[in-house]
């Protein structure tokens, strides 16, 4: 390249025809390290600049300090030729540089290979475990009715019993008010209107409390059908009280329905000044039933074990504190070992034996009421004495 610049330069009278040899290749170098398209060269080009910088200053010495050159010509010469020496040995060097380049590059080709394989791979696992994903949710959501199917089982025979009682009053107080239509009808007749008044006022309560009654039934219905159908997640504003009342007898009297042998004393201090709290009433319904049942059953397996003077009870309170409105169900029973307490609102964790707990009941209830509702559920027992499950709804 520099021969080539300098014959260019033949036509300049020398040394002039030098300076411009230097300062033309200096301008191309220049080109080239401003080029990117000249990267992979980088190392040659620079390999020049001492040839430059030596040839440029060769012939500034040689313009201004003509006899200095002429005595130390060799000193100059032996600068030009390191100088192009230099450039064999970047050269060389840029060669290697070269085949590392290359090499680098095509191990960033495999590499590349390597990372879009494995992004499939992991493209496809993720599309496979979104699919588990999706086969787990459908899975939970049927777990989650055959539990509320279950629970509505347990329910039936309370509901028989409960409906039953409501019936008779209802069939008991029309017979009677028939009855007293008839004397009704007789005394109309005799014209004795101050007998007849006695007995219209009779009628009329007899007609109230078959209407209560009827109304007793109708709730016991649509609970029923409120626990059966699938939850909207609609909240209305709900009597705790009665909600828990309702519940609590019909699981004690499904039980009975099991084990006539069965008795237990139901204890409830609810609270009349609570106001009414917006809920999901069948979900929360829900959530007491399961409570109550383990109730029963902690009791029902301590009667079992023949404790002299044991006497089955279950407790239900209600009470307003602060911004919360807890509910209470507390049993006499066997109690949760302390090395449980932690796993008990697992899902599919249950101390029943195998075919009389599904594990999934505390934690659904965990679900409703912390998830669902941001409430709490709190724990406290001692093993052999009693449990205690407390019920905190934000109001």
């Amino acid at each position: 390249m520099w021969l080539v610049f300098y014959l260019n330069a033949q036509e300049v009278k020398e040394p002039y025809d030098m300076l411009v040899s230097v300062v033309f290749l200096a301008g191309v170098l220049y080109y080239f390290k401003k080029n990117p398209d000249f990267d992979m060269m980088r190392f040659y080009i620079e390999s020049h600049y001492p040839l430059v910088i030596v040839t440029f200053i060769d012939v500034i010495a040689e313009i201004f300090f003509s006899d200095f050159v002429d005595k130390h010509e060799v000193i100059f010469v032996m600068a030009i030729l390191l100088s192009f020496s230099w450039i064999f040995v970047r050269w060389a060097s840029s060669k290697k540089q070269e085949e590392e380049f290359r090499a680098i590059n095509q191990q960033n080709v495999i590499l590349d290979k390597l990372v879009a394989e494995r992004t499939a791979e992991l493209t496809k696992q993720k599309d496979e475990l979104q699919e588990a994903v999706k086969l787990l949710q459908t899975t939970q959501q049927q777990l989650i009715q055959s539990e509320k199917l279950a629970s509505l089982g347990e329910l039936t025979a309370g509901i028989a019993h409960e409906i039953q009682n409501p019936l008779n009053f209802v069939n008991n107080f029309s017979e009677v008010s028939m009855e007293l239509i008839d004397e009704m009808g007789e005394e109309l007749a005799k014209g004795d209107t101050e007998e007849v008044m006695a007995i219209a006022n009779d009628i009329k309560q007899n007609l109230e409390k078959i209407r209560h009654h009827g109304k007793r039934a109708d709730g016991i219905v649509k609970g029923m059908l409120q626990h059966s159908r699938s939850s909207s997640d609609v909240q209305e504003p709900t009597n705790v009280n009665n909600l828990a009342d309702e519940y609590l007898r019909l699981a004690y009297h499904g039980l009975r329905a099991k084990d006539k042998s069965f008795n237990a004393e139901l204890v409830t201090h609810f609270d009349d000044a609570l106001p009414l709290i917006k809920i999901v009433p069948q979900d929360v319904g829900r959530v007491l039933l399961n409570m109550f049942n383990n109730a029963f059953y902690a009791v029902q397996q301590k009667q079992k074990k023949g404790i002299v003077g044991f006497k089955p009870t279950v407790e239900v309170s209600t009470v307003k504190i602060g911004q919360f409105l807890e509910i209470k169900v507390k049993d006499n029973g066997i109690g949760i070992p302390e090395e449980i307490k932690d796993k008990i609102l697992q899902p599919f964790f249950t101390t029943k034996p195998t075919g009389q707990g599904t594990g999934l009941g505390l934690s659904l209830s965990y679900d409703i009421i912390v998830k669902a509702h941001g409430g709490q559920i709190d724990i406290d027992s001692v093993e052999g004495e009693f449990t205690a499950f407390i019920i905190k709804l934000p109001l």
